[in-house]
């Protein structure tokens, strides 16, 4: 019998990769970063997802990940430069996940092919039995015939329902042991490029949180109204700060927030940049392992 990917999966793929069609023709100079996030998720729930499964990033430059706009974010882009839009969507928990670069000013061609192309081979690579390490590996040829980087300590990852890193991970080098991959199974894979030496390092801010579900400390009146609306609004998924700001009144919802953390009721995830500062390239696509090799949900209109 015939494996085939959950229609659901494919839904969300295909909802995440016509929000990145538009998206790529909003990023331009003098833009505000905030226009874009909430124009990103203002889409995905217009074209039919049950909901965001990520809050979008907007990460530039040297900025690696996990930059998304703060509820009042004055950020505009700059005249010069990469920036990487990052969006999830998910129907019924079946996640898509998928990523572009986009280079401002034409400045940052090779970057742009270094990822993109590796993405590509490593689609190639994809099949039942094909340990991650060999994946990581093509991505890793293909980003050097650029004069570039992987950034070694970011990797893709698989995933399920209602959970966007689940098990494996996808490295963005090569690696001699490694799990494989199996039929059936679905992963975001995302090579990464840069002209720094492929670390990151964390940023002193975050603006996405994730609930950890099973926490139970004993909370001030404020802080457990937020939990309570964080978990019942997001669950297991990421979320942004600012999405709190929309739905929470009557409390400070950063200093709630201070306190989710120091009680470890919610995990942050900080902005990562490039460990020396190097500009960041990335690509990415939603896969599942069918038979023949991969099925690309997320895979945009003119996309071979």
């Amino acid at each position: 019998m015939t494996v085939l990917p959950h229609p659901d999966f494919l839904k969300a793929g295909k909802i995440a990769g016509r929000v990145l069609t538009i998206l790529e023709n909003e990023v331009r100079p003098g833009v505000k970063v905030l226009k874009v996030c909430r124009l990103a998720e203002e889409k995905i729930l217009e074209l039919g997802a049950t909901g965001v499964a990520f809050p979008c990033n907007v990460s530039i430059n040297n900025e690696a990940a996990h930059y998304t706009s703060p509820y009042d974010d004055k950020r505009i882009f700059p005249d010069r430069g990469l920036v990487k839009v990052d969006i999830g969507a998910h129907v019924n928990g079946y996640i898509s996940d998928t990523a572009i670069t986009v280079d401002l000013d034409g400045s940052y061609e090779h970057f742009i092919a270094a990822a993109k192309n590796a993405l590509d081979a490593a689609l190639e690579m994809v099949r039942p039995g094909v340990r991650v390490g060999e994946v990581g590996e093509v991505i890793e040829r293909t980003v050097k015939k650029y004069g570039l980087r992987p950034v070694h300590q970011l990797s893709g990852h698989q995933l399920r329902q209602w959970m966007l890193h689940a098990g494996k991970n996808v490295p963005n080098i090569g690696q001699k042991t490694s799990p494989s991959m199996n039929l059936g199974e679905t992963y975001a894979i995302e090579p990464f490029a840069t002209n720094g030496n492929g670390t990151i390092r964390s940023g002193q801010t975050a603006y996405i949180f994730s609930n950890d579900l099973k926490n139970k400390k004993k909370l001030d009146p404020s802080a457990q109204q937020v939990r309570s609306i964080s978990r019942q609004l997001f669950k297991s998924l990421p979320w942004a700060s600012r999405w709190l700001h929309d739905n929470v009144h009557g409390v400070d919802v950063d200093i709630a927030i201070k306190a989710l953390i120091r009680a470890g009721a919610i995990h942050g995830y900080p902005v990562l940049f490039e460990g020396k500062d190097g500009m960041v390239s990335q690509f990415e696509h939603s896969v599942f392992v069918g038979e023949e090799g991969a099925i690309v949900s997320t895979r945009r209109q003119g996309e071979v």
